[in-house]
């Protein structure tokens, strides 16, 4: 990686770290350092869940535990335990935490005046334009992509919204019966592999490879979330798919798409492919396109 690169990313860095206060033992002067306050935002008016805590903040167990001792000490949170799962649980404020995340918010709008008002009208466009190209390409450089049991729960998920999402935008509509006819087996190594992306731990995207022979492997099943998209999540998880594919000895990689998939098939063709005649009988596939590895 470039040097210079690393240089500016550490430089950025202190310079928002010294700018927001989190440097300070009294984050916003309200007598707690900025972990505690940024879980008592996050638990909210709504609660939430300690899982998703974890999964959203990137926190370990152990420490959201000590985190919600403190507040719980302070009379800010309760912990309780989830109906129907004694394993699961949600975290509240009290009454006592509410007053204090609306006294957070309040200075927190505050802090943000601060920074925005010495700038001129244009700096602070530039400055706010400038943050959320930085908070989107955080989130795309935060998205994981990993292989998982296709009969998996959330595999599953993903799955159905896929299929949800082709029945919508199919001019005929989709019906699993007459699509594919590939079982989960089929994408399950040594004959496949499925992948799951997630951004803050909830999954936003999957994709499938399948070897149809000793040297051929075809793509399936490619979905990213609309929440996901502009992030690159599609181009990363055909890579992803093509690199396994060489692992399990194929030498070319093949797939099919519908046309109303014109984002699907823009991909194709940046990342290479060719179209070809068709190679299969999807009803629903209207391009077939294939790549050397």
């Amino acid at each position: 990686m470039d040097n210079s690169k690393i240089a500016q990313i550490r430089s950025f860095n202190r310079a928002v770290t010294r700018r927001v206060g989190a440097l300070e033992e009294s984050y916003l002067s309200r007598g707690r350092p900025l972990g505690e306050a940024r879980v008592l935002f996050e638990i909210g008016p709504e609660g939430a869940a300690l899982g998703g805590l974890r999964s959203r903040l990137g926190l370990d167990s152990g420490y959201l535990s000590r985190i919600l001792r403190s507040l719980e000490a302070q009379g800010l949170v309760s912990v309780e335990k989830l109906d129907g799962d004694a394993r699961s649980r949600y975290a509240k404020l009290t009454a006592t935490g509410l007053k204090e995340h609306a006294a957070y918010d309040a200075l927190s709008d505050e802090l943000a005046n601060s920074v925005l008002e010495p700038l001129s009208h244009a700096g602070r466009d530039r400055l706010v334009a400038a943050m959320a190209e930085v908070e989107r390409l955080l989130a795309a450089a935060s998205v994981t992509i990993d292989e998982e049991d296709t009969n998996g729960a959330e595999a599953q998920q993903c799955v159905a919204l896929y299929v949800e999402e082709l029945a919508s935008r199919f001019e005929e509509g989709f019906d699993t019966s007459k699509g594919s006819t590939a079982t989960g087996d089929e994408f399950t190594r040594p004959r496949g592999s499925f992948l799951i992306a997630r951004l803050d731990g909830d999954p936003v995207g999957c994709g499938a490879v399948r070897m149809l022979d000793a040297t051929t492997a075809e793509i399936k099943r490619m979905w990213v979330s609309p929440a996901a998209r502009g992030l690159g999540v599609a181009g990363r998880m055909l890579r992803r798919l093509e690199a396994i594919a060489r692992e399990l000895g194929a030498q070319s990689v093949c797939l099919d798409t519908n046309r109303s998939l014109k984002e699907a098939q823009s991909l194709y063709l940046r990342e290479g492919y060719e179209e070809v005649a068709r190679f299969n009988d999807n009803p629903y596939a209207d391009h077939w396109y294939s790549k050397r590895l």
